[in-house]
């Protein structure tokens, strides 16, 4: 079947699917604003998941299909598509278009791999520590792109070290494999870090307003242990299978330090956006008090007058706002970033945030997810341990061949009802199954980071899928242990 026929399939599939299931809901319940929803909701599924139309279109069916079908008005559901959270996401973009412009990334994954690598093994833990800290700030696409060319030049030049051809193509592999995991892991340390991060943030303001929003600093303060405990069972796992053993490699080191020496002494540039970025990492992980135990330290927002209209996005911004204002040295007439640099937003994952965002919305509004609890309460009776055990599961695997971004937009609705079906706290549910689309480890199409790396042609598929279904279910095991441990106490669940 070509791609095209295959594509008009779906495309002609999504609403079919949406009619059908408007019919099968309307039999199983007789309020039509629930089974207009559900049409909607898994028209737009079978679109994000085949990907039969670009992502951001299908996000903006909600802006023309809820009006018409008497679920919301436009002029209420409009605001889903440009919220707070979305600067967030803006504001950090626009700093991390700072540091590539600048190489100030480059210089920080290559410092970290001369700190940490003179062998096989530390090689391999510096390209991963790299790609792993850098994706906490950058996106994961970029990170594995800049690491890359370096990885298949190290694989290179370490090939004379090497005694066998078997020994170094399992060497090539386990660095690149690293790379892409090592993103897709960091990713999840910082509310900025990949987009799913964000699209449960905003699900759960939307969906709970009541409650108090998720900081920065909380988020990161089991995002960043839990991504280390991921980290380090991929790197474990990559460096018993991939790298050889006494391969004495010292001396080669001074490939990384020749690569840096050549960036030249930090430029006043990169001082001001490392400035900047340090500046802006304080004010997150300082603007609410932070309880250590013994002693609470205040956060910086009691200072100012209205300490409720200051969010971690109004940080983002206004930091992102100054890079605009600073005249750069080596290019006199230019800012240290453009408005030209900026037209790269990803504007297409903004308008699937606010998609999320409508559906989520659209939930409510018809009272779809209050059904959905109902038809919940068959599993209640289940272990909480079990439940998000099976979370974990279910979004893992599936987001080997589906959208990360698109799975957790329609998965997060369906866990706020399963919360009030089983009286879970809606954070023990939804933060794993965040966390859980972020660790696709198994096939290309899965996230970017392994497609860029399968790309390389130093791997076959039967490679990365071998280790990523390991990787996979060590992740599953370890995600649901840390929500048990860690995530109650950071996030107080009871």
């Amino acid at each position: 079947m070509s791609g095209v026929s295959k594509n008009l399939i779906f495309i002609i599939g999504g609403p079919v699917v949406g009619l059908v299931a408007y019919m099968v809901f309307q039999q199983l319940q007789p309020d039509a604003q629930v089974s207009k929803m559900a049409g909607i909701t898994l028209w737009m599924a079978v679109w994000w998941i085949s990907e039969a139309v670009p992502l951001a279109i299908t996000a903006l069916l909600p802006v023309f299909l809820f009006p018409l079908f008497g679920i919301m008005g436009t002029k209420a559901l409009s605001p889903s598509y440009m919220n707070q959270i979305l600067f967030l996401f803006i504001g950090g973009f626009i700093i991390a278009f700072a540091m590539e412009k600048w190489n100030l990334h480059k210089r920080i994954a290559l410092k970290i791999i001369l700190l940490i690598g003179n062998d096989v093994n530390r090689i391999l833990l510096g390209m991963m520590v790299a790609s792993w800290f850098l994706s906490m700030w950058i996106s994961n696409t970029a990170t594995t792109m800049m690491l890359l060319p370096t990885a298949l030049a190290v694989i290179q030049k370490l090939k004379d070290y090497i005694p066998t051809q078997d020994a170094q193509r399992k060497f090539s592999i386990g660095v690149l494999l690293g790379i892409a995991y090592a993103a897709s892991i960091g990713g999840t340390a910082t509310l900025i870090g990949t987009p799913p991060n964000l699209i449960f943030i905003s699900q759960y303001q939307t969906s709970f307003p009541e409650q108090e929003t998720i900081s920065f600093m909380q988020w990161f303060l089991f995002g960043l242990p839990a991504s280390c405990v991921l980290l380090g069972g991929a790197y474990l796992l990559l460096k018993r299978w991939y790298c050889p053993k006494d391969v004495a490699l010292k001396s080669e080191i001074r490939l990384f330090e020749q690569e840096y020496a050549s960036l030249g002494r930090m430029s006043f540039e990169e001082k001001v956006v490392a400035f900047d970025f340090i500046v802006l990492a304080l004010l997150w992980f300082f603007r609410k008090d932070l309880n250590l135990g013994l002693f609470t330290l205040p956060g910086w927002d009691r200072l100012v007058e209205q300490p409720q209209y200051f969010t971690d996005s109004t940080v983002a911004v206004f930091m992102a706002v100054l890079l605009f204002l600073i005249p750069s040295r080596q290019k006199p007439g230019e800012k240290i970033i453009s408005w030209q640099k900026v037209k790269e937003l990803p504007y297409d994952i903004i308008l699937l945030f606010g998609g999320g965002f409508a559906l989520a919305k659209g939930f409510t509004e018809s009272g779809l997810s209050v059904w959905l609890s109902g038809q919940l309460d068959g599993i209640v009776h289940l272990s909480p341990l079990l439940i998000i055990a099976c979370i974990c599961f279910f979004m893992t695997f599936l987001t080997e061949i589906t959208s990360n971004m698109a799975t957790t937009q329609l998965m997060l609705p369906v866990l706020v009802a399963l919360s009030a079906a089983t009286g879970i706290d809606p954070l023990l549910l939804m933060l794993p199954a965040t966390f859980s689309a972020s660790m696709a480890f198994m096939l290309p199409v899965a996230t970017a980071p392994n497609a860029i790396i399968f790309g390389s042609h130093q791997l076959q598929i039967a490679d990365m899928a071998r280790t990523g279904l390991v990787l996979n279910l060590i992740c599953i095991g370890l995600m649901t242990l840390l929500m048990f441990t860690l995530g109650r106490w950071v996030f107080g669940i009871g």
